[in-house]
């Protein structure tokens, strides 16, 4: 978008300009590395022992004031002569803040311009800053496109190393690796195994798999490998594993992911448990307070309202594992409406419903609710939405395979997220990497399963003394 300033011959007293800015945990992050105020209250500990819900500090609303002046009104080439502040509330991460100026002089003299400034909450419109600036108004008119400024992406990944903290205590989970015979699968659970996450059964072509490990430099002494060629071979042998009590979770390797169900879902043989098969996704999103769930995306591809009951209790079953005490669903379609014509609308208000009787447990269940109002405040405000979920969601469930595995990659190649991935309603957590995912992912999709099946076992860090 191309930007223009306003020269001091174009200044007008009334003149006033705003910019909406959504305040984040990483804005405080970066915020303190650059100012260099390290002051603990406005930063979320990571070992849990800080505020969790710490107010940004007041400069950083301030600096939102000179945006709107050095981007809007006046624009480019404007220099600061002085700035008053009153710091008359705060403001948190996850609130959308509004900073405004307005035109309240001119002095032709000295060619400055005094601006009314103000910082204000869009939820309530409360007010957080007020004050008065007094610049040099640019003389000369400039403009540029914002698009060619740099841009910043802070991946810090803090939910996941906050999941890593939690789960590395626990005893490993004896996980039977089918056929890592790749570095990146190989390499996977390797690195889930250094963290204690996981006590790796490989299970695959022994050749492939010792073959792997010399290209990565790993050391493979110590560790079970069973030997199968064949990758449908290697996938029954681990659900063998299950059933005999050696494997208590199972994890893909380099192989197709219906391969390495289809023996899990055999009815006689297979891993069956109570509810179907479904897959979930735990996104850590730079930028977002807290991790998002998404879900099913890539499993069930049409599911009807019967499967979507099990998609929703499975993905609450997985928030709850990862610390989230009372997950917030959020059950998407394209409006927040029920319509008659548009079938994920009506499965969704009959999700809700169904989680009000007691047929879904351990969470808030809403829907239908659009994109925009299951993840913003703002927009579940601007359509009058209020509830606990509304703009507040933790777990988004898609209407289909297409819709929830679009949203996933969108939030990891567009978001810069990062995802773990866990398929429940099997016997045991089952490990769901894509061939193309990173260690980060690997090891995070190991920290779920193990948090999972501890939840499920009743395991705790003491068994691992």
């Amino acid at each position: 978008m191309l930007i223009e300033n306003k020269t001091f011959d174009e200044l007008s007293v009334g003149d006033s300009s705003e910019l909406k800015r959504l305040c984040t945990q990483d804005d405080m992050v970066i915020f303190a590395n650059v100012s260099g105020n390290h002051n603990p209250m406005h930063l979320v500990d990571p070992d849990g022992e800080g505020p969790r819900e710490p107010p940004a500090p007041s400069m950083f609303i301030a600096s939102l004031i000179s945006a709107v002046i050095g981007n809007v009104l006046p624009g480019a080439g404007t220099l600061y002569r002085s700035q008053t502040l009153h710091f008359c509330g705060r403001a948190h991460a996850g609130e959308e803040l509004v900073s405004r100026v307005r035109v309240i002089g001119k002095d032709a003299a000295e060619g400055t311009v005094t601006l009314e400034t103000e910082v204000r909450r869009a939820g309530d419109d409360a007010l957080v800053t007020t004050g008065e600036a007094v610049v040099e108004a640019p003389r000369e008119k400039m403009s540029y496109d914002d698009r060619d400024l740099p841009g910043l992406v802070v991946q810090r990944h803090r939910h996941f190393e906050e999941l890593l903290r939690r789960a590395e205590p626990l005893p490993p989970l004896p996980t039977a690796v089918v056929c890592p015979e790749e570095a990146l699968s190989l390499g996977g659970a390797l690195l889930g195994m250094k963290h204690t996450l996981i006590t790796p059964i490989l299970v695959g072509c022994a050749d492939k798999i010792r073959a792997t490990a010399e290209e990565i430099g790993a050391d493979l002494t110590d560790i079970e490998i069973v030997d199968e060629a064949d990758h449908a071979a290697a996938a029954r042998r681990a659900v063998a594993l299950v059933h005999e009590g050696r494997a208590g979770g199972v994890m893909k390797g380099h192989l197709h992911t219906d391969q390495l169900l289809r023996p899990m879902v055999d009815r006689e043989k297979g891993l069956r448990g109570d509810r179907r098969f479904t897959h979930v996704f735990v996104m850590d999103v730079p930028g977002l307070g807290h991790p998002l769930l998404v879900t099913d995306a890539a499993i069930n591809i049409s599911p009807d309202l019967r499967v979507k009951v099990d998609i929703v209790q499975n993905a609450i079953d997985v928030a709850r594992s990862i610390g989230i005490e009372t997950p917030k669903v959020g059950v998407l379609s394209a409006t927040e409406n029920v319509n008659p014509d548009m079938p994920s609308s009506i499965d969704a208000a009959l999700l809700s419903k169904m989680a009000d009787r007691g047929q879904i447990t351990g969470g808030l269940v809403e829907g239908p609710l659009a994109m925009d109002n299951a993840v913003d405040i703002g927009a579940a405000r601007t359509k009058g939405l209020k509830s606990p979920v509304a703009g507040h969601a933790e777990v988004l469930v898609a209407p289909d395979i297409d819709a929830a595995n679009m949203l996933a990659k969108q939030l990891t190649f567009i978001s810069h997220a990062e995802g773990a991935g866990l398929v429940l309603g099997a016997r045991v957590p089952v490990i769901l990497n894509s061939r193309s995912d990173d260690d980060m992912s690997r090891l995070a999709s190991c920290a779920v399963a193990a948090l999972h099946h501890a939840r499920i076992t009743g395991k705790t860090a003491e068994d691992a003394e």
